[in-house]
């Protein structure tokens, strides 16, 4: 049987008639480099007159260390450091994180974050770049690797083309992909910021009576109602449903209580999972109801409400189930808003918290008196999350397509 090419499946028109592609170790490459070794009392938290002094907790983020700039400028001269575009490695924590050196006065932990040394004559580092991120980091046998090891990095082969201008070309399509990666995300960090904003002023908060942000039909409806969760809704627990309940195609639509915590957020409209138990021996959900964990394993994290928006739904145990004649929407989202710390502060346990309808019970809640308010702050929050899980889908689409335009851009190697 002849051997398969080493050709991409995707190629640029211009590119066609270059022939195979070549590959080698990284090792071939050029030599793992890394910066002297600092001494602790050699840094300081001082950023006066100091240079930032990278360490791998703080790699790719806000440097929390500095250095002389005496003690630089000795150690940039005399011992191995990167240059403008070296692709810098951690090798310990989290094994494979890529930060381009962008030449700025910057120093780096020796042994935990490295880089090749690469004179870029048979590699472009801006195609290298991306390589690295399809490299599956593990060690030379296989199995997981808890530190890139020297010997594990001159191991790993990558492939190119000899023409430098098709890497070149590559790496300008993925990098510009990488862009719009970017402007998307940061466009859904700022939508979050925006909704985490809005639930401040939207919702009342400890001490106030009516909210900061109030929609102008309701300008003149007074103060919001206080009263116990308790006296304002009825409470229910769900009944067990196990992992082992769950099957594809069940007859039964089905929410089991860590779902909350990984799959649905104010508003449950579209079901997960599903069982072929009978419904007589569940509790089903009534359109409106607001379920919270009853367990978790921090106290934040259980204060998680939804508001399931279909009746019939099966609720699995370890659910607490809030029943009541208001708006459920609004319901969740002020009580994983305003109220999402003292729901923290009502459970209890150290391994595992519980939360239960006792505690909710107790809870103050506050209410618009006009039901149509609620509808339209809750109609407000529904619609800005529904532009955040559109943007999610959008980057995740994005991400989709460009692991694909990698896995054609890139021939395979077989072994």
């Amino acid at each position: 049987m002849s051997k398969k090419k080493l050709i991409p499946e995707l190629r640029f028109p211009e590119f066609k008639n270059e022939g195979e592609w070549l590959h080698k170790k990284l090792g071939e490459i050029g030599e793992p480099l890394m910066c002297k070794r600092i001494l602790k009392e050699q840094t300081t938290t001082n950023s006066k007159n100091g240079i930032p002094f990278y360490k791998i907790g703080t790699f790719g983020k806000e440097a929390d260390a500095y250095i002389p700039i005496e003690l630089f400028e000795e150690f940039k001269n005399k011992y191995s450091f990167p240059k403008n575009g070296d692709i810098l490695i951690s090798a310990a924590g989290t094994i494979g994180r890529l930060v381009v050196y962008n030449g700025l006065p910057a120093y780096f932990q020796d042994s935990n974050i490295v880089w090749l040394g690469n004179d870029e004559s048979m590699v472009l580092n801006s195609y290298l770049f991306h390589c690295y991120s399809t490299i599956k980091w593990q060690t030379s046998d296989g199995g997981i690797i808890s530190r890139l090891y020297n010997s594990d990095l001159k191991n790993i082969k990558i492939f190119y083309s000899k023409n430098p201008k098709e890497q070149q070309k590559i790496a300008f399509c993925l990098s510009s992909l990488d862009e719009v990666i970017a402007a998307h995300s940061q466009k859904l960090d700022l939508l979050k910021n925006h909704k985490k904003g809005l639930m401040q002023k939207l919702f009342p908060q400890e001490g106030e009576t009516v909210p900061k942000y109030r929609f102008k039909e309701f300008e003149n409806d007074g103060d919001w109602v206080v009263r116990k969760l308790g006296n304002v809704a009825t409470f229910l627990k769900g009944k067990g449903i196990s992992k082992s309940d769950i099957v594809e195609k069940g007859n039964l639509p089905c929410i089991r209580y860590g779902e909350l915590y990984t799959h649905y957020k104010e508003t449950i409209d579209e079901i997960k999972s599903f069982t072929n138990l009978g419904s007589e021996e569940l509790v089903l959900s009534e359109a409106n109801d607001v379920i919270i964990p009853a367990s978790g394993e921090t106290q934040i994290d259980i204060a998680a409400a939804s508001c399931v928006l279909r009746s019939g739904i099966a609720l699995g145990g370890d659910l607490n189930i809030i029943r009541s004649e208001y708006d459920g929407v609004f319901l969740a989202y002020y009580l994983n808003g305003a109220k999402k710390t003292d729901i923290a502060q009502l459970a209890q346990g150290i391994s595992v918290v519980h939360l239960y309808p006792s505690q909710l019970q107790t809870l103050s809640v506050s209410f618009p008196k006009n039901q149509k308010e609620q509808n339209k702050i809750a109609s407000c929050l529904s619609s800005l999350d529904a532009i955040i899980t559109e943007q999610t889908e959008k980057i995740e689409q994005l991400k989709l397509h460009k692991k694909g335009l990698m896995q054609g851009l890139f021939p395979k190697i077989n072994d």
